[in-house]
């Protein structure tokens, strides 16, 4: 019965997340991030927001 309870829950959280995030999540997605970033140091809501790291732009190197 505590299973089913937990995971009650725990898709009521993922759910609240994904609908206060500025991206666009599907649910089984952010479930999969989740996993694979669960334990790096991070804001959530920053992540949440803007998932994926834009590259900077460099300056061309210049030949000497």
């Amino acid at each position: 019965m505590i299973q089913i309870w937990t995971a009650m829950i725990t898709i009521l959280v993922l759910k609240y997340l994904k609908e206060i995030s500025k991206y666009k999540w599907y649910l089984s997605n952010l479930v999969a991030f989740i996993r694979l970033n669960l334990f790096v140091k991070i804001d959530l809501q920053k992540w949440l927001d803007e998932p994926f790291i834009k590259p900077e732009k460099r300056p061309p190197k210049t030949v000497t």
